[in-house]
């Protein structure tokens, strides 16, 4: 089996397909709606469906005449994973603004 020709992080890299992905999260719609709610043409939401599709983010059916899109959550899972190996510097960054903040305090 070939691999996708975009991956999940691909996919994402693009805030209009993020926002595909928001909108998806909250019902399935045909590529008419969608595209309703970006100022950009048919067919570039066409491109950026592919691209989704390509990393499994989304899948199409058909009903009737048209096509209607779904979210498929799992794939952000990687880039949760990925994300999750960060959090420590996060949380450190946090202790250290707690600390100052603190100590701040102290020095009134």
């Amino acid at each position: 089996m070939p691999a996708a020709k975009h991956d999940v992080f691909q996919a994402i890299a693009d805030p209009t397909r993020r926002e595909v992905l928001k909108i998806l999260s909250k019902e399935e719609m045909p590529i008419s709606r969608i595209t309703s709610y970006f100022p950009v043409s048919r067919t570039a939401i066409v491109k950026h469906l592919q691209i989704l599709s390509d990393a499994k983010l989304v899948s199409a059916r058909k009903q009737g005449r048209e096509k209607i899109y779904a979210l498929h959550a799992e794939p952000l899972n990687d880039v949760k994973e990925w994300l999750g190996y960060y959090e420590q510097f996060w949380h450190n960054k946090l202790a250290i603004l707690k600390h100052l903040v603190e100590h701040e305090e102290d020095n009134k």
